[in-house]
């Protein structure tokens, strides 16, 4: 595993010589989550308390929170770079390192999105204090558990992302289903929460990827207890172990369909 901390490591380093970069793209995120906070506070000013159990300032909190680890956990690495080593044969190049290609993208993306979720996490963090205040219920001690399901939902999103880059092994191009994924997420995983949606949407809401990536870990900040906590930790892992099996066996078999045609 050394090799591929010394890969995280040397990303880390890469990142930090451009991170005024990174400051300048947090104006990105600063502007979405504006526009939403002045929505919310409209939507909110019509005298309702609570909507679908969130008040105003739990609703600001988790759309600032879910952007934001959307914001950071989307980079080069597996927007274009990998797909870009398989259409053009580069990845033979990767293949024949010694280190294994698939856990190789896993430590550049971390590596590449470290400094990055730091500043952002500090800077959002701040924002929200500013539009709307800390959130109440919220305690220290809950932040070793939230920690977890934070680090899990971002691995697991990198997994997704992966899996569909393998698909260019048999397609001309992933990023239509690239865009189709952003856009699912985006839409209905960042902006709203599960309990907005009809009744008969909540159900599938809660076995899709946004229960695991964005709703489920952010829910945990506003309104933390333990049965949720298992309940996102269960179907995270159970996504992790599916979706990483399934990305092995199509990456064997993308590689072993590479050498069969000359690399």
């Amino acid at each position: 595993m050394r090799k591929y901390w010394f890969i995280f490591k040397t990303t880390v380093m890469e990142s930090i010589q451009y991170i005024l970069n990174t400051i300048i793209g947090f104006f990105t995120y600063f502007i979405v989550t504006f526009v939403f906070f002045q929505l919310w506070v409209y939507i909110y000013s019509d005298g309702q308390n609570t909507i679908a159990g969130y008040g105003l300032k739990q609703m600001v909190w988790y759309v600032m929170l879910t952007e934001l680890m959307w914001f950071v956990n989307s980079n080069h690495t597996l927007l274009s770079q990998m797909s870009n080593d398989i259409r053009s044969g580069g990845i033979a190049y990767g293949i024949n390192k010694p280190y294994h290609y698939l856990l190789y993208c896993v430590a550049k993306h971390f590596g590449d999105i470290a400094v990055r979720f730091v500043i952002y996490l500090v800077l959002g963090v701040l924002l929200g204090i500013l539009f709307v205040g800390p959130l109440d219920n919220f305690c220290l001690w809950q932040l070793p558990f939230v920690s977890i399901t934070f680090i899990l939902g971002m691995t697991l999103n990198a997994l997704i992302r992966m899996l569909i880059n393998i698909l260019c092994f048999w397609m001309e191009d992933a990023k239509p289903i690239q865009w189709i994924y952003d856009k699912f997420i985006i839409v209905i995983g960042t902006t709203f929460p599960i309990e907005i949606f009809p009744r008969w949407a909540q159900g599938a809401l809660r076995f899709s990827p946004i229960f695991v990536i964005t709703y489920g870990p952010v829910k945990l900040i506003i309104d933390f207890s333990f049965p949720l906590l298992f309940q996102v930790l269960a179907a995270q892992l159970a996504y992790l172990v599916s979706v990483a099996l399934i990305m092995y066996f199509l990456y064997q078999k993308g590689v072993k369909r590479l050498n069969v045609n000359g690399g």
